[in-house]
């Protein structure tokens, strides 16, 4: 008997093996080490770091931050700080001693999939956190107003929450040399080296959802340039659903329109992972022309750790909350 097989059932089967084959091989690569993006950390002094805190999300897991608390108990306001990619809210220490230092109670956030929150690199939905930031605000309570900054994938994290139907939960944001999108035109290549994406996977994994298949969000889709002994303590790789949700919108442009919040930037002029003097462009072609602030001499990572940078950041919130603060920051505003 001759066995027949309807031609429709070929391309089928094609599309389904391309598939498979993307998901099983095509994962990310491992990228060289850019000792850049750890090395200034060895010389801040920790000594003062506060011990990690927990609250729990509503899904009964422990999350983890750290506070900062003002010296005289009287807080003026509140800062909620996302560190970046692979990082910890140990990152954030030099920023959130900065804002205490003004009257800002400030607050460190391991993200869920970072430090001591959760499994390493992967979180259960895109969307979870988003909920696990508003779990945060009902279980901590920071004092009002509260701004939400992030750092980074962190700012890419601040500004998906800002253009969100929940954006009023916080007075405003703060993006330092935020990730935008892989298409925009402030993204260097590959982030300058610090990330590999599995691009044939995450394709795949995106047809799949578009379909409402999830069963594979948990893979890997990214890798960073972390070397082995910071890989240890770090977050050297991002599942699909974790990569998906720490950064704004796929639709960068609606996210940026969406915000009605007050919103400001800030970023090196010499950040060696994004084209930092294209950021003022890409808020204008999404339709907000928001305050962008770039520092002379200052990196990626230094933005977070060099003091005339910390100050620039802590002058940019106090701008937006404290009238009589108006024109705090020297540094030039595009």
């Amino acid at each position: 008997m001759k066995l027949t097989v309807p031609i429709a059932l070929f391309p089928l089967g094609l599309i389904a093996g391309t598939v498979a084959f993307a998901l099983v091989f095509g994962g990310p690569s491992d990228p060289p080490p850019m000792p850049g993006m750890t090395d200034p950390f060895k010389t801040i002094d920790f000594s003062d770091l506060p011990a990690t805190r927990c609250f729990a999300a509503r899904d009964g897991t422990m999350l983890a931050f750290r506070a900062y608390t003002v010296a005289d108990g009287i807080a003026k306001g509140s800062v909620v700080l996302v560190h970046g990619s692979t990082a910890t809210s140990r990152s954030m220490h030099v920023l959130a001693r900065a804002f205490a230092a003004v009257g800002y109670a400030a607050y460190a956030l391991d993200v869920r999939g970072h430090g001591e929150s959760g499994a390493r690199g992967h979180i259960a939905y895109v969307g979870q956190l988003e909920d696990d930031l508003e779990d945060f605000l009902r279980a901590v309570k920071p004092a009002h107003p509260t701004t939400l900054a992030g750092f980074s994938a962190g700012g890419g994290f601040a500004l998906r929450f800002a253009g969100s139907a929940r954006q009023k939960i916080f007075a405003g944001y703060l993006l330092l040399s935020p990730f935008i999108s892989q298409n925009a035109p402030a993204y260097r290549p590959n982030s300058g080296g610090w990330v590999r994406v599995g691009l044939p996977r995450t394709i795949a994994i995106a047809l799949l959802n578009a379909i409402g298949v999830r069963a594979f969000n948990g893979l890997p889709i990214t890798k960073f340039a972390l070397n082995e002994d910071a890989g240890k303590i770090l977050t050297a790789q991002y599942s699909y659903a974790l990569a998906q949700n720490f950064r704004p919108e796929r639709d960068y442009r609606s996210n940026i329109l969406a915000v009605g919040q007050p919103l400001r930037l800030v970023a090196g002029q010499d950040d060696e992972v994004f084209y930092a003097d294209r950021f003022a462009e890409v808020f204008k072609t999404g339709g907000k022309d928001i305050p962008v602030t770039l520092l002379p001499g200052v990196g990626h990572i230094s933005l977070i750790l060099e003091q005339t940078a910390v100050q620039a950041a802590v002058a940019a919130v106090r701008n937006m909350n404290e009238p009589q603060a108006q024109q705090l920051n020297p540094a030039r505003a595009v």
